[in-house]
């Protein structure tokens, strides 16, 4: 084992942290500790990280948008070069299969992430741009300052907090990231930095444009989001240290954006059954257990109305849950969480379905687990039948008609998603109306006749919902240009004389393509002097 302590990323420099301890990662395949040995920081490293970061930001202010899109698709370049060795990595780390997950999916997917927030950049379109020429008012949104991100367990590409999606976000609207590496695969975040310390140093963007902390105690990971030196803070991860972190970050007034937990409700008419009941069960199978049900959009709530169908579908689900291999889970901390959580259900009545809800001793892993409880059950204490159980684990709900169907969905708490299946020629919309009508406001997007594991990087997407899927429904972590503005101020320049307004509501249309909402009317043209 080695005893070597990686260094941290401060200023530019790998430098020894200031370190109160150390981990390692887990080999969730065998559950055996990694070798790389890593640090658990000192304040003073967060301390050197913010002030290191809060000079930078004031540097890339004065840079022109074009350096951010060079780094961003040098970046991009860098880290499609590097395909093998951060594939390998993350497959070490988190046990997700190399293809097509890491190599065919995940990585391709975080260079395009780069590269469409660099084509953001470059169009100035996500500033929003508004100018009042007879007021003499013109605003737009700017960089807000030094961002921290705290990237997921389960997307160690994607959502890696030092090229995922928030990170993208944070640096196309010109502000630093401090990156606080997710302890189940510090050595693929490390790899990732050293990527962009290459681009940064190509592109001669300021050193401390972006910084690395693997982990912090969490006395220090609170005062960091609420530094007045910090201007935002992405979290993705469990419910319980977001709303830590929220409620550090809100006594200073700092911004600061949750990704927490989500049930994504997935609900299913008898007449859909009846016309293609087997395909929806093959559907919802591969959907559950995809990744081991280590999506934040698993449907992990299945609601249908009692009848013969319904019956025989939960028979088909379980006979493949039963049947199917269960899955490498991410790391111990997941098996051991999922497994509370099916104790949890179980202890509130619902009925297990499957042989086991137990862990497997060899590796990360628990054994598929479907459980089930009547409409009435989930109404008596909703909040606890609502326990995300983030794995290869679903619970069947079965109402008693729709009247009680559409009480279940106004009792949920908020999703990313929310998903209908009826039937296909329309004889079931009255009652798509009524459920749809309850559920459209718990999610933050509705499907129809799909399952909602995949989220496409599309600038339609949204990725976020009511709490406490998210901490704000107004935002997205996925899709250009919107998830910018989550890391921006709206700034107002009034009676600001034109040779000191900054380019984008200059008279001149900087770009020549920006959308500008002149007096009204939104234009890509320049102001006729």
């Amino acid at each position: 084992m080695s005893s070597e302590i990686y260094p941290v990323l401060i200023d530019g420099q790998w430098r020894a942290a200031n370190a109160v301890g150390t981990f390692q990662a887990t080999n969730p395949n065998n559950l055996q500790p990694l070798p790389a040995v890593f640090p658990v920081s000192s304040w003073a490293d967060c301390d050197a990280a913010l002030t290191a970061a809060a000079d930078a930001a004031k540097q890339l202010r004065r840079m022109p948008a074009a350096k951010i899109v060079e780094f961003l698709n040098a970046f991009a370049d860098q880290v499609g070069a590097a395909k093998e060795a951060l594939v390998q990595t993350a497959f070490a780390e988190t046990g997700l299969a190399v293809s097509p997950r890491l190599a065919d999916v995940e990585l391709p997917r975080t260079a395009n992430q780069l590269r469409q927030a660099a084509t953001a950049a470059a169009s100035g379109d996500w500033a929003r741009p508004i100018i009042d020429t007879k007021a003499g008012i013109r605003s737009c949104f700017e960089a807000l300052g030094p961002v921290c991100v705290f990237g997921p367990n389960n997307f160690p590409f994607a959502f890696n907090s030092a090229a995922g999606g928030d990170f993208a976000a944070a640096i196309a609207a010109g502000n630093p990231v401090i990156a606080k590496a997710n302890s189940s695969h510090p050595d693929t975040t490390r790899l990732f930095a050293e990527l962009a310390t290459h681009a940064l140093k190509a592109t001669e963007l300021p050193p401390a444009t972006v910084q690395l902390l693997y982990r912090t105690g969490h006395s220090d990971g609170e005062r960091l989001v609420s530094d007045p030196r910090c201007g935002a803070t992405g979290y993705t991860g469990s419910r319980r240290a977001g709303l830590a972190l929220k409620a550090a970050a809100d006594r200073a007034g700092n911004p600061i954006y949750l990704e927490l937990s989500s049930v994504n409700p997935v609900v299913i008419t008898p007449d859909a059954l009846k016309q293609r009941g087997d395909a929806i069960a093959d559907e919802y199978v591969t959907s559950a257990l995809m990744g081991t049900g280590q999506f934040c959009t698993n449907p992990g709530l299945v609601l249908l109305i009692a009848c013969e169908e319904s019956e025989a579908f939960i028979s088909q689900i379980q006979q493949r849950y039963q049947d199917s291999m269960p899955g490498t889970l991410l790391s111990p901390a997941v098996a051991n969480s999922l497994a509370n959580s099916l104790q949890t259900l179980q202890q509130a009545g619902a009925q297990l379905l499957t042989a086991s809800g137990e862990k497997i001793q060899d590796r990360c892993a628990v054994s598929n687990t479907l459980l089930r409880c009547s409409g009435a059950q989930f109404l008596s204490d909703p909040e606890t039948y609502q326990t995300e159980a983030f794995g290869n684990a679903s619970l069947v709900v079965v109402a008693e008609g729709f009247a009680e169907a559409a009480a279940i969905l106004a009792a949920l708490e908020g999703s990313l998603t929310g998903c209908l299946y009826t039937a296909t020629d329309g004889s079931d919309q009255e009652t798509y109306n009524t459920l749809a009508f309850e559920l459209t406001p718990k999610v933050g997007r509705l499907l129809n006749d799909k399952m909602p594991t995949g989220v496409a990087v599309s600038a339609a997407m949204n990725h976020g919902g009511p709490f406490p899927a998210t901490g704000h429904p107004g935002f997205t972590a996925v899709g250009m240009p919107t998830a910018i503005s989550r890391f921006a101020k709206l700034t107002c320049y009034d009676n600001v004389r034109p040779e000191r307004l900054p380019a984008l509501l200059a008279d001149q249309n900087p770009t020549g393509k920006t959308w500008r909402l002149i007096d009204g009317q939104w234009s890509q043209a320049s102001i006729d002097a």
